[in-house]
């Protein structure tokens, strides 16, 4: 009977692989992938458009080109791990709304940019990190969007309308009706999308001030509308 001593308990292909792990090209993807993560996160914080920001949000996408790089790291030298990987991550679901489509952008630049880190292709991620980062500084910050407003009027005298619809005319770029409803009580309530002019709204107090209109209100609008 073959006697086993402590070396051989300790010889299997865990150390083996453990072996032929490279820590130095590791640290250095990850390393690569942190500061991609910082370029993006100070990309987003910059062109940044919206109402409320996210804090957590710009964080997690450093996170996830980090996270990103470690998992091509384990499985790039094992075909079995990265199928088993692959199935495990087939059941992750994200219900995160996300309501603004540019944050898809970034989310998929920060999961690229992992993917390349972890795949040892630090030239071509720096590269085209700062392209991307270059094109989304210029597009974002210096082309002005203007975004439509929805201005929803109710009034209860039919007889304004024409000269609601001048006013309109007058004070707006463009604008059209999305909706017009009548309300038991002779009461009437009539929905524009409206691009003013110079961002001026100051006109919507001389549409509250019209004979017959009850209430004037204009809100921000992004293009989505829900009758």
């Amino acid at each position: 009977m073959e006697s086993i001593n402590f070396s051989d308990i300790f010889k299997s292909s865990f150390l083996e692989k453990t072996s032929s792990f490279s820590i130095i090209d590791s640290l250095i993807g990850l390393i690569v992938a942190f500061g991609i993560g910082l370029f993006i996160y100070w990309v987003y914080k910059k062109t940044f458009s919206g109402v409320i920001y996210s804090h957590t949000f710009n964080i997690s996408l450093i996170v996830m080109a980090m996270a990103t790089a470690l998992i091509i790291m384990g499985i790039s030298s094992n075909i079995l791990l990265s199928l088993g990987m692959v199935g495990a991550l087939s059941i992750v679901r994200f219900r995160t709304p996300i309501k603004d489509p540019m944050d898809i952008v970034y989310i998929f630049w920060a999961i690229v940019s992992g993917i390349l880190c972890g795949a040892g292709l630090i030239p071509l991620v720096i590269i085209g990190s700062i392209l991307i980062g270059f094109v989304l500084l210029f597009f974002i910050n210096q082309i002005k969007i203007e975004n439509p407003y929805l201005l929803v009027v109710r009034y209860s005298d039919r007889s304004i309308e024409t000269p609601l619809e001048h006013v309109i005319a007058e004070h707006s770029m463009k604008h059209s009706i999305k909706s017009k409803s009548a309300m038991p009580g002779d009461d009437h309530e009539i929905t524009y999308e409206i691009r003013i002019k110079e961002n001026n709204t100051g006109f919507i107090n001389n549409i509250s001030g019209m004979k017959g209109v009850k209430s004037a209100i204009m809100l921000s609008y992004d293009g989505n509308f829900t009758a």
